[in-house]
């Protein structure tokens, strides 16, 4: 007989569908793993926990998110058909869900857990990170984990001045925000979020509505445990206090109070390593023979140096001497580097940050594939953090969690004033060097960004600063708030808020904690705590350079776009690519056509892209009547003589409309091969173009020399179209073959035959 198969599951409507949450049915090794479904997008979270390794002092939490292409019904891309290393986007999906329930394990706690979470099936409507990040923390309620939660998680959309919950992705793509947000029953616990400059009270209208409407989900975690016979999740109690902890505060507590208030970081690191060397040796005898362990002072030492450092700043003292509010000294610059499209340097206090900018065309755009329709990035924004920048050494093998992360922050707050490509058809890569870090240098990538895109002649809407707010928060309710904080701060702190934006709103949020949560009081004056930050940095950034640069970099290749026709496609490109081979060897610049007929042609050099442009208006330019062409004659016939007035397209001079003048014959004023100057005077209904030199020599003011000595010959003679001369009948048949026996050849051009059916 096979194994019984118990599911339980529960369910409730958020939002527009409902969410399912069940366990029993996969995955029953683990322990603890549940199910969540949306829509149809369903998602795999088990949650395992492990041995932990002897002697480690931190937790071991590992979070993955992995996506399976099957989910979606498509094979992986490029030449292998497996999942290989996670993408970007997986990347930032597992530190989603990570930052929720990282602060909500016992601080005692070392064993190794492991949550890994997959989409089962994706529906490319309903993101599967929303239900990762629930599904994480409903895994380890069921499981036997020491887990202080359930966490719940939403997304917050806004269309039409009304906020949507778990927004869909066509939804979120007409939204001016999109904002996650994660807490418990009490309080918020971590904030991501991006908006086209969203004012502050709208931000924070949008997070109490978001941990307002997760209440229905952090019960549903509940009911689970209930209905599985599990009841409330019982903690268990700690190992015992740390007896060095005491002593060490009642003799260290001064030295380490003066070695904290150092100013600069590196020798406040130096002076704090050689206090626990002096500790150390005086409380840890050679022989181990002691009252206490090495692990339980070095313990104890670090309790120290929070409780030091968190003592200063109740009291309003901070590491580096500044006030609660105030901000660490800003260096700005511009033009940095002598070759590269755009440079900065943007600085404050310890952490400095070389920002580039760099232009490319559409074909330089980063192509996304993923469970979800491809894409492809028009903007981006790399972060770098080598280890000199905190004076470290170690190996570097490409980018990290934390970089990716970063970079991804600094990116999406600057997405929102950068010009579309109908206004800047340029792909826009900016990179941000850390040459120097001490504390929130996501946010100093915000502001060096800024500058070098302005630098680069990027035309941004407004200019972004970005700036992280920290907190000490002790259980009696006394709490401070810091503004720009150094790497202590944060390290010892409760909180890292990063805010970005303009001077009109938020473009970028992001909070982290290392406690339970925070008040809706707390958030409310970070943001105003935020927002007069803000204001000063921008002033500093505009002072040094007040607008975008009005010409890009000479160095950058000159673009220029043109509309086309999507019909005309076909015509431009040419038999197996000859017209725009052609041209582009012709010219030296480069021709990128997209579906809608928007060609866009590069170059290096002006001169060469506005040639190349110039042979793509040419050959896809529609005849417009009233303008005058400088053509070329490419037949001639007793009516009249057929004009080619752009690539591929003639019209019909008539030997009437050749001067003011009686013309006795055609080739009395034009032979095949002679450029004429004509005015289009009508398009008629099958597409066929009708010119006139005689009204394009009027309107250019010009001498008509040649017909003026053929008309003086005869001055009596009427100026009648040669097929006229036959009689009324002849005339009439002439008239109509000049006007009727039109033809349309294989790219729509319009032709014309006389009256013996002849071109």
């Amino acid at each position: 007989m096979g194994h019984e198969i118990r599911e339980v599951r529960v369910e409730r409507q958020i939002g527009s569908q409902p969410l399912t949450i069940s366990t029993g049915k996969l995955a029953k090794q683990a322990n603890g793993a549940v199910v969540v479904q949306y829509g149809d997008t369903v998602v795999l979270a088990a949650a395992t926990a492990g041995p932990g390794r002897e002697g480690i002092d931190f937790f071991p939490l590992t979070v993955d998110y992995r996506e399976k292409t099957y989910a979606a019904g498509k094979f992986p891309g490029g030449f292998i058909k497996r999942e290989g290393a996670p993408r970007a986007k997986e990347i930032l999906t597992a530190r989603l869900i990570d930052r929720p329930i990282r602060p909500l394990f016992p601080d005692w706690y070392r064993d190794e857990v492991q949550v890994l979470v997959a989409p089962l099936s994706a529906d490319r409507q309903n993101d599967p990170d929303m239900l990762s990040m629930i599904g994480a923390s409903a895994s380890l309620m069921v499981s036997d984990i020491p887990f202080q939660g359930p966490t719940a998680s939403l997304r917050v959309g806004r269309t039409g001045g009304e906020f949507v919950l778990l927004p869909t992705v066509h939804q979120l793509a007409e939204s001016d925000l999109d904002l996650v947000v994660s807490g418990n029953a009490q309080s918020v616990i971590m904030i991501e979020g991006f908006g086209d400059e969203i004012p502050d009270e709208e931000m924070l209208g949008a997070i109490t509505f978001a941990h307002r409407q997760m209440q229905s989900i952090i019960e549903m975690q509940h009911e689970l445990r209930d209905r599985l016979g599990l009841g409330p999740k019982q903690i268990p109690a700690g190992p015992p206090a740390n007896p060095a902890v005491a002593l060490l505060r009642e003799r260290h507590y001064a030295e380490m109070r003066e070695a904290k208030q150092i100013v600069a970081k590196l020798e406040r690191r130096d002076a704090t390593a050689a206090l626990l060397k002096k500790v150390v040796e005086q409380h840890v005898p050679a022989d181990g023979a002691g009252e206490y362990t090495e692990d339980q002072v070095r313990e104890a030492f670090y309790q120290l140096e929070q409780r030091v450092m968190r003592d200063a700043i109740l009291e309003g003292r901070r590491a580096d001497g500044r006030g609660l509010k105030d901000i660490r000294p800003l260096f700005c610059e511009v033009s940095t580097l002598p070759r590269t499209h755009g440079s900065a340097i943007f600085a404050r206090g310890e952490t400095q940050a070389l920002v580039t900018t760099t232009l490319g065309t559409a074909s330089d755009g980063q192509r996304v594939d993923g469970i979800h329709d491809e894409y492809t990035k028009r903007f981006m924004l790399d972060y770098n953090m080598p280890p000199f920048s905190v004076g470290e050494v170690r190996p570097i093998r490409g980018p990290g969690r934390r970089e990716i992360g970063h970079g991804a922050l600094a990116e999406r707050s600057l997405k929102p004033v950068v010009p579309g490509p109908e206004n800047f058809p340029y792909t826009i890569r900016v990179v941000s060097d850390i040459l120097e870090s001490n504390g929130s240098s996501s946010m100093a990538s915000v502001c060096g960004g800024t500058l070098s895109m302005m630098d680069a002649g990027v035309p941004i809407t407004h200019p972004v600063a970005g700036i992280s707010i920290g907190l000490v928060k002790e259980a009696d309710g006394r709490h401070v708030l810091m503004t720009d904080i150094i790497g202590d701060e944060d390290h010892y702190g409760d909180m890292d808020f990063k805010i970005a934006g303009t001077q009109n709103g938020i473009t970028g949020i992001q909070l982290d904690l290392k406690i339970d949560g925070i008040s809706e009081e707390i958030v409310r004056h970070t943001l105003d705590q935020a927002r007069d930050a803000r204001m000063q940095i921008l002033r500093s950034m505009l002072a040094c350079i007040a607008q975008p640069r009005e010409t890009i970099s000479r160095h950058a290749p000159r673009l220029i776009q043109i509309r086309i026709n999507p019909d005309k496609i076909g015509l431009l490109i040419g038999p197996g690519g000859k017209n725009i081979r052609r041209m582009e060897e012709e010219s030296g610049a480069t021709i990128e056509i997209e579906d809608d007929g928007t060609v866009t042609v590069s170059s290096i050099n002006a001169d060469s892209a506005e040639k190349a442009a110039e042979q793509v208006r040419l050959l896809t330019e529609e005849v417009q009547v009233g303008k005058i062409y400088n053509g070329r004659v490419i037949s001639i016939k007793e009516f009249g003589a057929f004009i080619e007035i752009l690539p591929g397209r003639d019209g019909l001079c008539h030997i009437s409309e050749l001067a003011d003048g009686y013309v006795a014959n055609v080739d009395d004023v034009c032979h095949v091969g002679d450029q004429m100057q004509v005015k289009v005077i009508l398009v008629d209904d099958q597409d066929r173009v009708k010119l006139s030199r005689k009204a394009a020599l009027r309107e250019l003011g010009l001498p008509d020399e040649l017909v003026t000595a053929s008309a003086g010959d005869q001055p009596d003679r009427p100026r009648e179209p040669r097929g006229d001369r036959g009689g009324d009948r002849g005339g009439d048949r002439g008239r109509r073959g000049g006007d009727r026996g039109g033809r349309r050849d294989g790219h729509g051009r319009g032709g014309y035959r006389d009256d013996r059916g002849n071109r």
